[in-house]
C-alpha cells in the first residue's frame, strides 16, 4: 500500500493541475453563463470547481487509507472528480488553440502595422472569444457524455466474442469442442443484481462444452462474492467449470492485522470457488476426457511482471502432463505468455488470460482497435498467435476503479476448437 505521505503528495499535484486547468475553463463558462454580475459567475464556478476537486481527492485518500474498502459512493465521488478533470482538459485544448491563433493574428497585424503603417482592426474580440468558449464546451461535452453512458449502461453491456481456432494435433473427438470464458468478475464492484444475472444467463445460453474463469473473482476480500454466489453458481457445462486465481484474489492490496487474517481470507476465497461449482486449479492440471481421447487443462496461479506477484509455477502445474498431450493453459496475466510460455519446452496450444480489462475504455471498430492499456500490455484484448500457439485475452466481465465501460465492453468469450484439414 502507498504511504499516506505519497498519497497526499500526489493529491497536492492533482489539485494544482486542476486549478491550472480551471483558468481557461472559467473563461469558457463565462461565455456561456450570462449573469448580471460577472463576479457572481466567477464565484459560482470556483465554488463548484473546488467542491468537486476536494471531494474527489478526499474519496481517493479515503479509499487507499482504508485498504480498498471504500463504498461505491466514494468510487462515484472519485470518478466525478476525474470526469470534471477530463472535461476541463478538453476545454483547455480548444481554448489554447483559439488563443494561439489569436496570437498569430496579433503578430501578423503588428508586423503589417510596423512596415506598412496601416490601421488594423482590433483583435481579441469578445465575440470571438465567446464563440471559442462555446466550441470548447461542445467539444468537452462529448467525452463527458460518453463517460456517463459507460457508468450507467456500458458497464453491463455484455458482448459475446466468438473465435474458431484450428490445430493440426487436436484429438479427433474434440473437433468442434467449445469453451466459454469469462474473466475479472470483480464482484465487489457490482451494483445491479438484474444486470449481472442477465450476463450469466448469456454465459449459459452459449451451451458450451466447458466453462473457464481466468481470475479476479473479487477486488480484495473473499466476502465480496457472498451476495453473488447464487447467480454465479448457476453456470454449468457438460465437461466442467474450472477457474484460477488473479492478482486481486490474494488480498495483497489490503493491510491485514496479521498473516493469519490474510490466510483466512484466502481460504475463504478458495472455498467460494468450490461453492460456485468451479474446480480451482492452483498450479495444477486436470484431464478432460471425451470418449477415449483427452486434453490437459492446466491452471497456474497469478504470474505477472513486477509489481505484480509471481505465484504461478508452471513446472508444478504440468506435473503428470505428457509432452504430446494437447494442452490448454489458464493464466490470468497475458504477460505470462511471452514471459514463460512461448519459450517453454512444452507446446501450450492455447493460453487463456484476462487481467487487462482492455482498460475498460477505448475504441473497437472495424480497422481500428485502440486502448491506452496497449502501451502497457502487448497482448491486451482478443486473439494473438505465435509459433503455432494461441493466446486469447478476455476483456473482463466486471469493472474496477472507473465504475463503467466505454468502447471496451464486458466480454463473454466463446472459443471453438477445430482440427485442421489435412491436405
Amino acid at each position: 500500500m502507498l504511504s499516506i505521505q505519497t498519497l497526499l503528495f500526489r493529491a497536492l499535484l492533482l489539485f494544482i493541475l486542476s486549478v491550472l486547468l480551471s483558468y481557461y475553463s472559467l473563461i469558457a463558462f463565462q461565455s456561456l453563463v450570462k449573469l448580471e454580475n460577472k463576479n457572481t459567475t466567477t464565484t459560482l464556478y470556483w465554488v463548484f470547481d473546488l467542491f468537486i476537486t476536494i471531494i474527489s481527492l478526499a474519496s481517493t485518500v479515503y479509499f487507499y487509507s482504508n485498504e480498498g474498502k471504500a463504498s461505491k459512493l466514494f468510487n462515484y465521488l472519485a470518478f466525478a472528480g476525474v470526469s470534471w478533470m477530463i472535461t476541463k482538459f478538453f476545454i483547455n485544448i480548444v481554448m489554447v488553440l483559439g488563443d494561439s491563433f489569436r496570437l498569430l493574428e496579433f503578430v501578423s497585424n503588428w508586423i503589417s502595422l510596423k512596415f506598412n503603417s496601416t490601421e488594423n482592426q482590433p483583435i481579441f474580440l469578445e465575440s470571438r472569444r465567446r464563440f471559442v468558449g462555446h466550441v470548447a464546451l461542445m467539444v468537452a461535452s462529448v467525452p463527458l457524455a460518453g463517460l456517463l453512458y459507460g457508468m450507467t449502461k456500458g458497464k453491463y453491456d455484455y458482448k459475446i466474442h466468438k473465435e474458431t481456432l484450428y490445430f493440426d494435433d487436436l484429438p479427433h473427438n474434440f473437433d468442434g469442442f467449445t469453451i466459454t470464458q469469462i474473466s475479472d468478475i470483480h464482484s465487489g464492484s457490482f451494483d445491479s443484481v438484474e444486470d449481472v444475472r442477465r450476463g450469466i444467463d448469456l454465459v449459459n445460453q452459449q451451451q458450451s462444452d466447458m466453462f473457464v474463469f481466468t481470475g479476479d473473482l473479487v477486488n480484495n476480500l473473499a466476502s465480496e462474492i457472498e451476495p453473488w454466489k447464487e447467480i454465479f453458481s448457476t453456470i454449468k457445462a457438460p465437461y466442467g467449470q474450472y477457474s484460477i486465481m488473479g492478482n486481486h484474489d490474494y488480498g495483497d492490496y489490503v493491510h491485514w492485522d496479521d498473516d493469519e487474517e490474510k490466510r483466512t481470507n484466502l481460504k475463504q476465497l478458495h472455498k467460494a470457488h468450490e461453492e460456485l461449482g468451479f474446480r480451482l486449479l492452483l498450479n495444477d492440471n486436470v484431464v478432460v476426457k471425451k470418449g477415449e481421447q483427452q486434453v490437459s487443462l492446466i491452471g497456474v496461479e497469478n504470474w505477472g511482471k513486477p509489481p505484480f506477484a509471481q505465484y504461478g509455477k508452471i513446472e508444478h502445474a504440468i506435473g503428470g502432463v505428457s509432452h504430446s498431450d494437447f494442452k490448454i493453459l489458464l493464466s490470468h496475466d497475458p504477460s505470462h505468455w511471452e514471459g514463460e510460455i512461448l519459450s517453454h519446452r512444452y507446446n501450450f496450444h492455447l493460453t487463456l488470460s484476462g487481467h487487462t480489462h482492455g482498460a475498460q475504455m477505448g475504441i473497437e471498430i472495424p480497422l481500428l482497435k485502440w486502448s491506452p492499456v496497449k502501451y502497457i500490455y502487448k497482448q491486451w484484448a482478443g486473439l494473438y498467435s505465435a509459433d503455432n500457439r494461441y493466446l486469447y485475452v478476455n476483456r473482463g466481465f466486471g469493472f474496477l476503479g472507473y465504475p463503467g465501460r466505454l468502447g471496451i465492453w464486458p466480454e463473454i468469450t466463446v472459443l471453438t476448437l477445430k482440427k485442421s484439414v489435412q491436405r
